[in-house]
């Protein structure tokens, strides 16, 4: 396996696995789960993870945004089912078919062009209704009028109405007011469809904060996201209901270290005034691998299990930190900017506190040019690197 001095992020696919049976543990025996593994699983790599899951009982399938991290991720030998969550445009309709993936479904125009490529093809595409419940962002909108659509899509040759669901836009607030408001919208939605003979297969409306902290929406199926990596979806939600395992770090070197004098200063803008004589030393990671540019000044990496903060900008490929009471900092020592070293533990979400981002953004943020490192059990398994 290839040694990573500049950079590397290393997944720990034990703790997706633990994160994935906590979850289960708080919802139905015959709930089924959907692993969101869009944005290339949030930064962490949707292929090893949903490779790893390929055998897992409780896992239904797995979600994208778009058409294209489905199809990546089907010719990487995944077998389950593929459900893409956000528009599918016209001109992947044969992919998407050919590839048996499903599509999210919210006209009924689409619903009909999907149609009628799948016939030209002989073959049946699987579709899941979107219906909106109060996101206003994709969806049939509440009302008879959508029921009667939806009726006439079920009729339409060609197509599988495998699913049907919504999104909760406020299920992480503790308020869940809104969030009974949605569920009851889909419900009705969903009834006076069955009155009509249309009955999809899979019903599904939680995200990650849905299975944490409303187990009334938890139906045949539940879509995993932020959760399934160990963090999550809002402060707000019960952490102790379902107990998780952040699986990524993010580990580094020192490249050069320099003592500076009082008065000097430190990176573009000479923001930073030393106030003492100080021992810098480089880290060389910047904004293009997503590390934020919002962290100058303010954020910090450990060094020898101690804290050492950034000194001024954070740099497009590079950034400074003050060694200064760490003794002994040296060319190629470790540098951790997430996870742990010694006592000390550097999380997502405190670096995006600081940086005035979220924990979602700061991970789907990780760039191409840092390199994957996967664990199993103790040991690499595998390695993902752009420029290999």
């Amino acid at each position: 396996m290839k040694q990573y001095s500049r950079v590397c992020a290393k997944i720990n696919l034990d703790r997706i696995e633990y994160n994935i049976q906590q979850m289960e543990k708080h919802i139905s025996p015959n709930t089924k789960m959907i692993l969101v593994v869009k944005a290339d699983g949030y930064g962490h790599g949707a292929i090893p993870i949903a490779q790893m899951a390929e055998d897992m009982q409780t896992v239904w399938g797995y979600a994208t945004a778009t058409l294209d991290e489905a199809v990546l991720i089907r010719k990487s030998g995944v077998k389950k089912p593929i459900l893409v969550l956000g528009c599918t445009f016209p001109d992947q309709y044969e992919a998407a078919v050919e590839h048996g993936i499903s599509m999210t479904v919210y006209t009924e125009e689409s619903a009909m062009e999907i149609a009628s490529v799948a016939g030209e093809m002989k073959k049946t595409a699987n579709i899941h209704i979107k219906l909106d419940t109060g996101m206003s962002r994709l969806g049939f909108r509440t009302g008879e009028t959508s029921v009667q659509a939806i009726c006439r899509i079920a009729n339409l040759p060609n197509i599988h109405m495998e699913g049907i669901f919504t999104h909760f836009a406020k299920a992480d607030e503790t308020d869940k007011t809104f969030t009974k408001q949605q569920l009851e919208a889909y419900r009705w939605m969903t009834e006076r469809l069955k009155e009509e003979g249309v009955d999809p297969q899979y019903r599904h409306c939680s995200n990650s904060a849905g299975i944490i902290d409303v187990p009334e929406a938890n139906m045949d199926l539940v879509r995993a996201g932020i959760a399934l990596y160990g963090l999550y979806p809002s402060e707000e939600v019960d952490k102790n209901a379902v107990p998780l395992k952040p699986s990524l770090s993010l580990l580094s070197h020192v490249v050069h270290t320099k003592w500076i004098d009082k008065g000097e200063v430190v990176s573009y803008g000479g923001c930073f005034t030393a106030s003492r004589p100080t021992k810098v030393a480089t880290v060389p990671v910047g904004y293009a691998d997503g590390y934020p540019r919002s962290l100058s000044d303010k954020g910090y990496v450990l060094i020898h299990g101690k804290k050492a903060p950034l000194l001024g900008r954070v740099c497009m490929d590079q950034f400074m930190v003050d060694v200064t009471d760490i003794d002994d900092v040296k060319f190629m020592d470790p540098v951790t900017l997430v996870g742990t070293d010694g006592e000390e533990t550097i999380e997502v979400e405190d670096l995006s506190a600081l940086s005035g981002r979220f924990n979602y953004e700061f991970l789907c943020n990780l760039d191409k040019r840092i390199p994957r490192e996967y664990t199993r059990h103790g040991k690499v398994i595998a390695q993902m690197d752009y420029f290999a």
